[in-house]
């Protein structure tokens, strides 16, 4: 695991078993053994938790919830590959679908639990990965400031299982999301009485009293934030709070541009969740290292990159 891991940082461009025979300094070492390796190893998300329990603090900071696509276009045979709906290209991308928990203090990013969407083989939705992740993370001892999450997991289902566990949430809602300022009158958020810079309290529907706040881009694209959470009636508090969810998606970023996540080559499922298992681990190593030594991932990975280059220009 340790050799695959820093292979994932050190390499630049081949995330391959050939690779990695070639480069690891392990005498006779075939592409083949790391083949049956990334086979064989199962490696499972409640694994990760050994690597990242002593970063986090359980008592604080913030979980957010978000999934993302590992991009497998080019891999129609993939086992766990199937065309979903990908935010970033706007339309249906064949991927692989990786529902994300990650905490953070508003500086830090750990991956403490992740699950791979497979609804055709356990049933799950992404909303029962959602619950089961942070039924775990409850187990573990966390007692975080907020839940985290988009309109896609603001269920009422959802943000039920979060209050009965004493959390708070804080979300955005969909336009058409029904709420009610006088008893058995529901309107859309859309069509709400809302200021800017305003914080209401309303009812939203079959889950009860929350505050609604609405930040309007400079596009003048509107989004309706939600909190259950009704001491946080200070415009710029609610925000500020919420502004921490796009750690998500600096950390979705950041997973995919430094640990080759999306480059294993390999059709088997078994393979693809180890090499995915191992992305996370590295994406931790780098994490720490930024912590101790504040260089970025991305710089961690250019200096091996200009040490090589330096080298070669030094030897050529």
């Amino acid at each position: 695991m340790k050799l695959y891991t820093r292979f994932l940082i050190g390499n630049q461009n081949r995330y391959s078993g050939v690779e990695l025979a070639r480069v690891s300094g392990v005498s006779n070492m075939a592409h083949d053994a790391v083949d049956r390796w990334l086979a064989s190893a199962q490696r499972t998300p409640a694994q990760l938790w050994q690597y990242t329990c002593s970063m986090v603090d359980r008592a604080t900071g913030y979980l957010i919830c978000d999934d993302t696509l590992v991009d497998k276009r080019y891999s129609r045979q993939n086992e766990l590959a199937r065309k979903q709906y990908s935010g970033n290209e706007h339309g249906l991308v064949n991927g692989i679908c990786i529902v994300n928990l990650l905490w953070t203090n508003g500086d830090e990013y750990v991956p403490i639990d992740y699950a791979i969407y497979q609804k055709e083989y356990d049933s799950l939705t992404k909303n029962d990965h959602f619950k089961n992740m942070l039924d775990t993370a409850e187990k573990r001892g966390f007692s975080p400031r907020c839940i985290l999450m988009d309109s896609w997991y603001a269920s009422v289902e959802n943000l039920k299982h979060i209050v009965r566990k004493d959390w708070h949430f804080m979300c955005n809602l969909k336009s058409n999301r029904l709420v009610s300022v006088e008893k058995g009158t529901y309107l859309s958020i859309a069509d709400l009485a809302l200021a800017d810079r305003q914080v209401r309290q309303v009812w939203l529907k079959e889950f009860g009293s929350i505050l609604v706040c609405k930040l309007v881009a400079t596009n003048g694209d509107i989004t309706y934030l939600a909190t259950d959470d009704l001491s946080l009636t200070d415009y710029a508090v609610f925000t500020s709070h919420f502004e921490q969810r796009w750690k998500v998606e600096t950390f979705h970023r950041g997973i995919k541009q430094t640990t080759g996540i999306e480059k294993c080559k390999s059709i088997k499922a078994a393979s693809q969740k180890t090499h995915v298992f191992s992305a996370f681990v590295a994406f931790v190593r780098l994490e720490r290292q930024r912590l101790k030594s504040s260089v970025s991932w991305y710089e961690q990975k250019a200096l091996i990159a200009r040490l090589a280059t330096a080298n070669y220009l030094a030897n050529a």
